[in-house]
């Protein structure tokens, strides 16, 4: 491959992800948060990426996950523990490292805007892999991933940084804070698992693919409702120190 054309995938792997840390950052009208801290969010998402990695290959190797999965319960197994819960666990960490002393987060929806920054810095990375590990057919990968995965990943980290907003300004009791790690991950197992499993070829592979577009607009409403919602609590928290 000619080196305009590593330039080119590598802009197809990354432009997604930043149109969708731009539309995060547009929704934020009121009170926008510094490039440079979403910068650090971004590059954060990037070193979750190689922590998660490093993650799974130790669970393929020590054979707790299995590498290519060819029964239902395999597919949603390496969904889960191989792929949802490490990757979300990379995410959740490098997000608590880059809020836990950040005093720019003082709105609910920061944490959205911040979660959704090591998303896409994650996604990125993973586009970029899967990229150049198809370069045969890097146009049709880069196709489907910017409209199934990058997005997929968005909306997992806006569910992840909903919770978090939740239970750091007090909407949600402390003892449900779980769900800041296992709401996203249930969100992206089910997305793999479903993905997976239409793949394994059996009988259920039609019915599974469509559950699968069903549960993504689901999904979206999901993530268009959550942001919506803690927009609105922010509107409300200034109206009321004005009056």
């Amino acid at each position: 491959m000619q080196i305009d054309n590593i330039y080119t995938v590598i802009f197809a792997a990354v432009l997604p992800p930043f149109l969708l840390v731009f539309y995060i950052w547009y929704k934020d009208k009121q009170q926008r948060e510094p490039i440079f801290e979403m910068g650090k969010g971004f590059l954060y998402g990037v070193i979750s990426a190689g922590i998660a990695l490093v993650l799974e290959l130790a669970l393929t190797s020590c054979y707790l996950v299995p590498d290519e999965p060819t029964t239902l319960f395999q597919a949603g197994w390496k969904a889960f523990l191989g792929a949802a819960i490490p990757e979300e666990l990379a995410k959740l960490f490098m997000l608590w490292l880059l809020l836990r002393r950040n005093r720019y987060f003082d709105e609910r929806f920061d944490g959205i805007v911040y979660a959704v920054c090591v998303g896409m810095g994650f996604a990125a990375t993973e586009n970029i892999i899967y990229l150049f590990s198809n370069l045969e057919a890097w146009q049709s990968v880069a196709v489907s991933r910017a409209m199934f995965a990058v997005p997929g990943h968005f909306l997992f980290a806006v569910t992840m940084g909903y919770f978090y907003s939740m239970i750091c300004f007090g909407d949600l009791d402390w003892r449900k804070s779980s769900r800041i790690f296992w709401a996203p991950v249930l969100l992206h197992g089910t997305y793999d698992a479903l993905l997976m499993m239409s793949s394994v070829g059996t009988m259920w592979s039609g019915i599974l693919l469509i559950g699968f577009y069903i549960f993504c607009f689901k999904m979206l409403q999901g993530g268009r409702r959550r942001i919506a919602e803690q927009l609105e609590r922010d509107k409300k928290r200034r109206d009321s120190l004005i009056c």
